[in-house]
């Protein structure tokens, strides 16, 4: 066997291994809604607002408009904001009159101190709050300040914890799909995060994979709590995973996909969705060198090999093509779900490309002392 038609065969044997052993990552299946609890808990929801004034909105109405038989409550944190964002979270209180049922709190959020990322120490001030205020709420919802909730999410995600006996329930949210960089891009942004973790697999207490997704996370307080809070994981950039990776030590976690709760946050042209990327991409592999590199060479041999031997002809040329169709039948699932056309599916290789590029750059800010850079902060890690 030549050298090509090697690479080609465990090209393809690594898309057959993640299709069949890989937890069903690309499947996309939604779980059909739990039954009602017994009762009804009462839930604080937290949303940390950092110059949001675009979105908070319609993300503080959706909250407001929850269909929860339960007690709700819910608690901003303006975390410095110079654009309005309180205000525009009034107005749209306000807009409601009479139709809102849950009471709204604006915290401020006192200044950010050393060794804590702003959204981690905007949610410790959330929850700071609710201590003071001498809240019985069992459960505390996390939830971004650009996240349109469905009504009914709020009672289906409670049903879940409570039904499952679980410390958190989490939901991927439907994100924006509406400019030519988001079609192109942000179905596989879907795509990688379930193939990192199988959603199946987070929530298998047998399994050690953890995640969360940090635009919605229902969160059982006492568990929190017992984990240690959220000062335990202060200095976490990808603040989601790590809260996932806490909580499942000591309980049961649940992430699944959203159908109608849905993210408003827009990337509307190539560099905002490379800007995105940047931020984590290298948080994600603990800045280690040696990380990106054998992940670059992982998705080479796993996205480009394939199309690249595939024009060589002979067995590589059969192999390839035959690792590629295996790529392109597990990204079809994942456009189904964004209303994508399928012709996409065969230009996985490409948008992997992009995402090798921008973890690169990753790497690059954060040697330059700009990694994490958000909303004007610069958020590295902290010293050991």
């Amino acid at each position: 066997m030549t050298a090509s038609a090697a690479l080609a065969a465990l090209s393809l044997a690594i898309w057959v291994h993640l299709l069949v052993a890989r937890g069903g990552f690309w499947r996309q299946r939604s779980e059909p809604p739990p039954d009602p609890p017994a009762r009804w808990p009462e839930v604080v929801a937290i949303v940390p607002a950092r110059d949001e004034a675009a979105t908070i909105g319609r993300a503080v109405a959706s909250l407001l408009r929850q269909n929860y038989p339960g007690r709700l409550s819910i608690v901003l944190v303006d975390d410095h904001s110079s654009d309005g964002t309180a205000e525009a979270a009034r107005a749209a209180e306000r807009g409601l009159g009479g139709a809102r049922a849950a009471p709204l709190d604006i915290v401020p959020a006192r200044p950010l101190p050393g060794g804590w990322t702003g959204k981690l120490w905007a949610v410790s001030e959330g929850l700071h709050h609710i201590e003071e205020s001498g809240s019985s709420a069992e459960h505390v919802l996390l939830t971004d300040a650009d996240i349109e909730h469905d009504p009914g999410n709020l009672a289906e995600l409670v049903a879940r914890m409570e039904r499952g006996g679980l410390d958190l329930a989490s939901l991927m949210v439907k994100l924006r799909c509406v400019s030519l960089a988001e079609r192109a891009l942000v179905p596989a942004f879907v795509f990688f995060f379930q193939l990192l973790y199988p959603f199946a697999w987070v929530g298998d207490e047998r399994r050690k994979t953890a995640a969360a997704a940090g635009g919605c996370m229902l969160i059982r307080r006492a568990a929190l709590a017992r984990a240690g809070g959220i000062a335990r994981i202060r200095g976490a950039l990808i603040d989601d995973c790590a809260l996932g990776r806490m909580l499942k030590q000591g309980g049961a976690i649940w992430l699944g996909l959203a159908e109608k709760t849905r993210s408003l946050r827009a990337y509307p042209r190539l560099g905002d969705i490379w800007r995105m990327i940047a931020r984590t991409a290298y948080t994600q592999l603990d800045h280690s060198p040696l990380l990106l590199g054998a992940t670059l060479l992982g998705m080479t041999m796993t996205y480009l090999v394939p199309p690249v031997l595939s024009v060589l002809g002979g067995t590589a040329a059969i192999l390839a093509a035959l690792g590629w169709v295996a790529m392109t039948i597990a990204f079809v699932p994942t456009l189904r779900l964004y209303r994508q056309p399928l012709a996409m599916a065969p230009l996985v290789p490409l948008v992997a490309l992009f995402y090798m590029a921008a973890t690169v750059d990753s790497a690059r800010r954060h040697r330059q002392g700009r990694g994490g850079e958000w909303k004007g902060r610069v958020q590295q890690r902290e010293p050991a």
